[in-house]
């Protein structure tokens, strides 16, 4: 009975059983204690993260512009920064986002012929297809004469008379939506010049707002999170320039109509992962087979999968792999889960968001890595040399910011004693 020791109690000095195995009773006492501890620390998180998620619900108007900025400071960044080494800071970004204005805008121009030439081809496609899917309900096995088919119409057109306001409200609401976009985009292009222009002096100030202690942590973390996002948008960009390429010939060569703005749209529709592709990939499949028919539309559908196979076993895991590490399925989950939340804007930087949360996960298990007693638990792989150029390169801003402060306490210091020299 010397063996049966209640749960959490210890053991005397002068107990022979000291140094022994604990017993099983001990070791479910202290798996229940650290069950319960990681319960409530579980609890703790999940409520810090609904807070977090219901705040950026409530603040998304003003969310909303700060992330698009930055999302264009990442793809503008390059340039601007060639154009810095020989214009100053203000005009070589206002010149860059000017410029990526026009390009987009010189795009429209260049396919608005393609689509106003082509889209009365796709009109009459359609209406003949309409008239194929009638001749088809007209037969077996639905045996629908036409009395029944114009009976069908004219409840559908009543049923939209009868809905006349709610379509109305509808229009509204997107118009306001539209309205609202533009908006953003607009906030979006502001906070973009400025983050271009004063881009190299947030992570000083971000250091010498955190201090002495946070500032190297805060520096590398900062330049690893923007070197995660500058890389995912040129892995994307480069994804999807391969891919409108490639189906875009296809689709030419089977002779799809709007081949070209199906290919500008499959480029854009990358930039959100696997179910962008998947959407602007049914939307070419829908054009083949309202203009060409079921075997077009089947081609045109082999033709997606083997480039999107592609993609997902060659370029993916080369391009998209080593910038973010990210599985396909957490991928999915991200797109869904920011889609469902925040629309078609949340599916767009649904993965720049996990690759930012992936980044500082890494960061934080990395400095608890070397941080542990056990050195066994210190990680053995080779250090990422990109990673560890940020760091030193966080280190000697933290240093300089650290500086700054230093030298401009010193100043007011000695403004504060050459003050009564003054007055008297």
């Amino acid at each position: 009975m010397t063996d049966l020791v209640p749960p959490g109690g210890r053991r005397s000095a002068a107990d022979p059983a000291v140094g022994m195995r604990p017993t099983r009773g001990e070791l479910m006492w202290r798996g229940m204690v650290k069950l319960a501890w990681f319960s409530v620390a579980a609890l703790v998180i999940g409520a810090f993260a609904i807070v977090v998620l219901q705040a950026l619900g409530a603040l998304w108007v003003v969310v909303l512009p700060v992330l698009l900025g930055l999302f264009f400071a990442t793809v503008l960044w390059p340039p601007a920064a060639l154009l810095r080494r020989v214009l100053p800071d203000a005009l070589a970004s206002l010149l860059v986002i000017l410029g990526a204005i026009g390009l987009l805008v010189g795009l429209g121009f260049a396919l608005a012929p393609s689509v106003t030439s082509q889209s009365e081809d796709v009109a009459d496609a359609v209406v003949a297809g309409l008239s194929d899917i009638q001749e088809w309900l007209k037969g077996p096995p639905f045996n629908l004469g036409e009395e029944r088919i114009g009976e069908l119409i004219d409840q559908g057109i009543q049923q939209l008379q009868n809905n006349a306001q709610t379509i109305a409200d509808g229009v509204l609401v997107g118009v306001n939506a539209v309205s609202g976009i533009v908006l953003n985009l607009l906030l979006a292009l502001v906070l973009c010049f400025f983050y271009l222009k004063d881009g190299t002096k947030f992570v000083p100030w971000i250091s010498r707002l955190g201090g002495p202690t946070a500032a190297p942590h805060l520096a590398a973390v900062s330049y690893r999170i923007w070197n995660a996002l500058g890389g995912f948008i040129r892995a994307q960009a480069l994804v999807g320039l391969v891919d409108a390429v490639f189906i875009g010939i296809g689709l030419v060569i089977i002779g799809v109509p709007l081949a070209l703005p199906l290919a500008v749209l499959i480029f854009f529709g990358a930039f959100i992962p696997i179910i962008g592709a998947l959407v602007t990939g049914a939307v070419a499949a829908l054009v083949a087979l309202v203009t060409q028919g079921l075997t077009a539309a089947i081609i045109v559908v082999i033709l997606i999968v083997v480039v999107q196979q592609i993609e997902g076993n060659i370029l993916q895991p080369i391009l998209v792999g080593r910038s973010l590490d990210l599985h396909a399925g957490v991928v999915i989950l991200a797109v869904t889960g920011g889609g469902s939340l925040f629309g078609i804007i949340g599916a767009f930087l649904a993965v720049p968001v996990v690759a930012t949360a992936t980044t500082l996960i890494r960061y934080l298990r990395l400095q608890l890595d070397e941080r542990a007693h056990d050195p066994e638990d210190a990680p053995h792989a080779a250090p990422d040399t990109r990673e560890a150029r940020d760091d030193e390169h966080a280190d000697d801003v933290a240093r300089a910011a650290q500086g700054d402060e230093v030298a401009a306490g010193d100043g007011v210091a000695a403004a504060g004693e050459s003050t009564p020299d003054a007055g008297e």
